[in-house]
């Protein structure tokens, strides 16, 4: 199924269930992913694909995890649950990011693979990564261990 498939009918459900927190949060990404195939039809795109709504996603939980960063450091829990509850939603659509092991072994392969021996190659490196691996590697994570593997 889809991902669009798959709003579709969360909301569905989530409006039956009467769960209004998880149908707010899936309304607001049917929302900035109309804006996103809107604003790609000049290019030629009626709808974006798949894996640029999976970058939707991670953006969306990215700038949520921030502003719960923000509302703790003042001191405004009750926003900063409503952020979290949100990010729940948002990540039950993304496909399982890979554990510290698995990313180990994949920074691992890249590097063997690019041949990098020094922190200046490390661009070769996560882009094989993100070549490879865009969908389940968390490309913030994947940075900091990439150096280490090459030194840094």
């Amino acid at each position: 199924m889809s991902l669009r498939a798959r709003f579709t009918e969360e909301l569905k459900a989530s409006m039956r269930a009467g769960d209004t927190a998880r149908t707010s949060t899936i309304r607001m990404i049917t929302a900035k992913l109309k804006d996103a195939d809107i604003a790609s039809r000049p290019s030629g795109v009626e709808q974006i694909p798949e894996e640029a709504i999976t970058s939707l996603l991670r953006g969306m939980v990215k700038s949520r995890r921030e502003s719960v960063e923000m509302y703790r450091q003042g001191k405004r829990e009750e926003l900063a649950a409503k952020e979290e509850a949100e990010i729940a939603v948002i990540e039950s659509f993304l496909p399982q990011q890979m554990d510290d092991a698995a990313m180990e072994a994949a920074v691992r392969e890249a590097v063997a693979e690019t041949g990098a021996t020094s922190v200046k190659e490390m661009g070769k490196v996560m882009a094989v990564l993100k070549a490879k691996h865009a969908a389940v590697l968390d490309m913030a994570k994947a940075g900091p261990m990439v150096k280490a593997a090459l030194g840094g």
